[in-house]
C-alpha cells in the first residue's frame, strides 16, 4: 500500500522512488520492489522563504527476498516568489525581487560532488535525487542524518568555527563554491534588502516611538545611524578582503551534531557561495541568539574563541591571513548582515508579554555587540 498524498507534487513514481531506495540500501535497483510508502509532514517552527515544505517518506523494501525498512527525508525548494511572505514586498519590485534569493543553489549543491571535498570533520547529507518539479520549484530527496541533542559548549564553537574555517579555506571547496550560479555580492544586500527596507525603517521617528524600542533600543539609535549613513562604505571595505567559500547560513541549527563524535553534519546550503573570509562567523555566533534559542551574555567569549578556531581553521588549509584582518571582516560582516536589522521587526505588533520583552533586550544586545566590534576593529 502506499500513501504519499502528502507530498503533493513533491512526489515521484514508484520507479523513481524504488530506485532512489536502491541508492539508499546500496543495491542494485533490479533487486528492490517496493512493498509499501507513507508520507509525514514534517513540522518545523523556524520560517524560510525558500521552503515549501519537508516530508518523511518511510516505507518497506522487498530486497532480494527480504523486507527492508527506508527512509528518506524530502524537502521542496521553491523561488521566494511562492512564499507567503512575498506577499509583503511591494508589486513594482516583485520581479527584481524574485531575482535576489539563490533558490536553485541548494538543488546544484546536492546534485554536485562537494560531499566528496568536504573537510576532514564535516559531512553533508547523502542526495538520492533532485527531481525538477516545474519551473520555480524542486524537491530533494536525502538519507536521513542521525543527531544527538549536544551542549553547544565553548569547545563545540571552537571545533565548529575550526571546521568552518577549513571550509572556507579549502582550495576543493573554493573550487565548487560557485556551483549554484547565481551572482551574488554583499553590495546586492545592501541595495536589496538593507536599503530597501532597513533602513528605512531605522530611519522612521514612528517606529522609535514603540514602547519597546525605547525600553531596549533607545540608547543605540545614535550609533544605528552613523552605521546606517556608512552601509556603502562598509560594504565596500568587506568586498576588498580575501574571497574565499562559505556555507551562507552556518547557524548551529545548520550543523547538526552526529553521535559519537565531535564532528557536524552541514545542511541548508542555499546559500552557499563564494563569500569574504570570516562571513561564517556572524551566523555561527548569532544565529541561535537571534532566534531566542540561546542567552546573549556570552557574546564577547564565543566570539573571541570561534574567531580564533576559525583562524586556525584557514591555516590548515593553507591561507594564511592576520587574526585582526579576519577579526576586522568578521566586524563588517555582524554589522550588515545582522547589527542594522537587529530591532525586532517582526515583534511590534505582539502583545509586550515578558517573553517579548526579553527578545527585544536580546536584539538590543546584538546590536551593541556588532556596534563594539565595528569600532574595536576600525
Amino acid at each position: 500500500m502506499h500513501d504519499r498524498a502528502a507530498l503533493g507534487s513533491a512526489d515521484v513514481s514508484d520507479e523513481a522512488l524504488a530506485t532512489m531506495v536502491a541508492g539508499l540500501l546500496d543495491t542494485p535497483v533490479s533487486s528492490v520492489a517496493l512493498v509499501d510508502s507513507t508520507a509525514e509532514l514534517v513540522s518545523y517552527d523556524i520560517p524560510a522563504i525558500t521552503t515549501g515544505g519537508r516530508w518523511w517518506v518511510r516505507g518497506t523494501a522487498d530486497v532480494s527476498g527480504e523486507h527492508t525498512p527506508f527512509t528518506l527525508f524530502v524537502k521542496q525548494v521553491h523561488e521566494w516568489s511562492r512564499s507567503p511572505f512575498f506577499a509583503d514586498v511591494p508589486v513594482e519590485v516583485q520581479p527584481w525581487a524574485a531575482q535576489q534569493v539563490p533558490w536553485r543553489t541548494e538543488g546544484a549543491v546536492y546534485r554536485s560532488d562537494l560531499v566528496d571535498h568536504l573537510p576532514t570533520g564535516l559531512a553533508m547529507p547523502r542526495p538520492f535525487g533532485v527531481h525538477d518539479i516545474d519551473d520555480l520549484s524542486y524537491a530533494v530527496w536525502l538519507d536521513v542524518v542521525p543527531t544527538v541533542d549536544a551542549e553547544w559548549d565553548l569547545d563545540r564553537y571552537r571545533r565548529a568555527a575550526h571546521l568552518l574555517g577549513r571550509f572556507a579555506g579549502s582550495p576543493a571547496v573554493r573550487d565548487r563554491a560557485n556551483v549554484g550560479g547565481h551572482e551574488w555580492d554583499v553590495s546586492k544586500y545592501v541595495e536589496g534588502r538593507l536599503k530597501f527596507q532597513v533602513l528605512p525603517m531605522l530611519g522612521s521617528d514612528d517606529l522609535w516611538h514603540h514602547p519597546l524600542l525605547v525600553e531596549a533600543f533607545a540608547d543605540l539609535r545614535p550609533r544605528l545611524d552613523r552605521a546606517a549613513a556608512s552601509v556603502d562604505a562598509v560594504a565596500a571595505e568587506l568586498m576588498a578582503l580575501p574571497v574565499l567559500a562559505g556555507h551562507g547560513d552556518a547557524c548551529p541549527n545548520n550543523l547538526l551534531v552526529t553521535p559519537g563524535d565531535d564532528d557536524f553534519t552541514m545542511i541548508d546550503f542555499g546559500f552557499f557561495t563564494a563569500l569574504p573570509v570570516g562571513f561564517d562567523l556572524g551566523q555561527l555566533l548569532v544565529g541561535d541568539v537571534q532566534i531566542g534559542l540561546r542567552p546573549s551574555d556570552d557574546l564577547s567569549e564565543r566570539g573571541a574563541a570561534s574567531l580564533t578556531s576559525y583562524v586556525d581553521g584557514l591555516a590548515a588549509e593553507g591561507v594564511d591571513i592576520d587574526e585582526q584582518a579576519v577579526r576586522r571582516a568578521h566586524a563588517l560582516q555582524l554589522l550588515l548582515f545582522t547589527g542594522l536589522s537587529a530591532l525586532p521587526f517582526e515583534l511590534l505588533d505582539a502583545e509586550p508579554t515578558e517573553q517579548v520583552r526579553a527578545m527585544a533586550a536580546t536584539r538590543a544586545t546584538i546590536a551593541r555587540y556588532s556596534l563594539d566590534l565595528f569600532d574595536q576593529t576600525g
